[in-house]
């Protein structure tokens, strides 16, 4: 089981999104994706989402909100729980990721995109601002197979 963050930064109606081609045996290989990645020992969620940030755009976040955690289940990978925020306050200046090209995206264009299956569920609830959501993802490749979406109450 591995924990890591996600976040799709805001800014004039645009998400920043990762065009994930530089790093090898990538299971997000030619996908779009927020930015983010795996804790290191002792991370909170918060900690993690700061320097995942940091570390792949140069940004640093000032306001960011929880939105959900997702289950990702995949062939030849560990489960993975996924913390997803958005960010919508920064300071700093962009910088180049290692991992990919950063671009900003209009949210109407989002859905163009290479993207997984899953995120496109989570896509259209962060753009219905939807309370806190607990999304269960199962993929067989890149074949979406299995899906369950908690709403929460609160």
């Amino acid at each position: 089981m591995k924990l890591s963050t996600l976040c799709y930064i805001e800014k004039e109606d645009k998400y920043l999104m990762l065009h994930r081609i530089y790093k090898k045996n990538d299971i997000n290989k030619g996908k779009w994706i927020g930015v983010g990645g795996k804790f290191e020992n002792d991370e909170s969620p918060e900690e993690c989402l700061l320097r995942e940030v940091r570390e792949e755009t140069g940004l640093t976040l000032t306001s960011y909100n929880l939105k959900g955690i997702i289950t990702f289940i995949a062939n030849d990978y560990p489960t993975e729980y996924i913390f997803l925020y958005t960010a919508s306050e920064f300071t700093g200046e962009l910088t180049k990721c290692d991992e990919g090209e950063l671009k900003w995206i209009p949210k109407g264009e989002i859905f163009d995109l290479n993207l997984w299956e899953g995120d496109k569920i989570f896509l259209k609830l962060l753009y219905e601002n939807a309370p806190l959501f607990s999304l269960k993802l199962k993929y067989e490749g890149d074949d979406l197979v299995f899906k369950d979406l908690k709403i929460s109450d609160i």
